[in-house]
């Protein structure tokens, strides 16, 4: 059984939006801190959004202000509001879990399958 199951890429025109989700199994507590990250080609996988377990958020610079993360605890799904969506924003986009934020995409991190965003005209 998956971990962790990302849905909800696809493709949006410029200046669009996209919601992602990550349905998390039982594996995964509600203790975790979970997150986004994703992949652009050719470039270093880069973390994007973190929520801790304690309800506290870390977004990276390039996202800030465009993208929310969230989670619904009831099903233990972790969410990704994307807005203003810009071509460099395309890439494979992965959910992840951890203990610990500070361990986020470490050897310990479960992943999700990825999730494929296109954002052209």
């Amino acid at each position: 059984e998956k971990q962790l199951v990302e849905s909800g890429g696809g493709s949006v025109q410029p200046g669009g939006s996209l919601r992602l989700s990550c349905a998390a199994s039982s594996y995964i507590r509600t203790t975790y801190c979970m997150g986004w990250f994703r992949q652009r080609p050719g470039k270093e996988r880069e973390g994007l959004a973190f929520l801790a377990s304690d309800g506290s958020t870390q977004y990276a610079a390039s996202v800030r202000g465009r993208f929310a993360i969230s989670k619904d605890y009831a099903t233990n799904t972790l969410k990704l509001q994307m807005n203003e969506l810009a071509s460099y924003d395309s890439a494979m986009y992965y959910c992840a879990a951890a203990r610990e934020c500070v361990t986020l995409g470490a050897a310990s991190t479960a992943w999700g399958q990825g999730t494929q965003v296109t954002v052209s005209a």
